[in-house]
């Protein structure tokens, strides 16, 4: 069973106890929908495993960020996001993280502006 935060809302999610829209799960990462979208595609990666933010990563979570990635790319080529798409983390309050659980947000169908925010 995955460590979970009893008051983590992603934590939640990922043990089903809170209603998501599931697009993608494999043993270690869920992704889902988000609830507030800011592309045309928003979905959100996230581990089972409740670790903080990108903050607390170590070398024994690097098979874990493969997955992600591995994941967030199997995504984007079945929401048919061939003209680009975004992979973004925030880490802490000043960067916009406000759930404390690791989280990509994989953005696209839409053209993005640099520099973001």
């Amino acid at each position: 069973m995955a460590e979970q935060a009893s008051n983590c809302l992603f934590c939640k999610i990922a043990a089903r106890e809170v209603d998501a829209k599931i697009v993608h799960e494999s043993d270690n990462v869920v992704a889902f929908r988000d609830v507030n979208p800011q592309a045309p595609t928003h979905i959100l990666l996230i581990p089972k495993d409740h670790i903080e933010s990108v903050a607390a990563i170590g070398p024994s979570q690097a098979k874990l960020l493969a997955e992600i990635m591995a994941s967030a790319t199997h995504l984007a080529k079945a929401e048919g996001l061939e003209g680009g798409w975004r992979l973004v983390t925030n880490v802490g309050p000043d960067a916009g993280q406000s759930v404390q659980h690791l989280h990509f947000h994989l953005l696209g169908g839409r053209k993005f502006r640099w520099p973001p925010g």
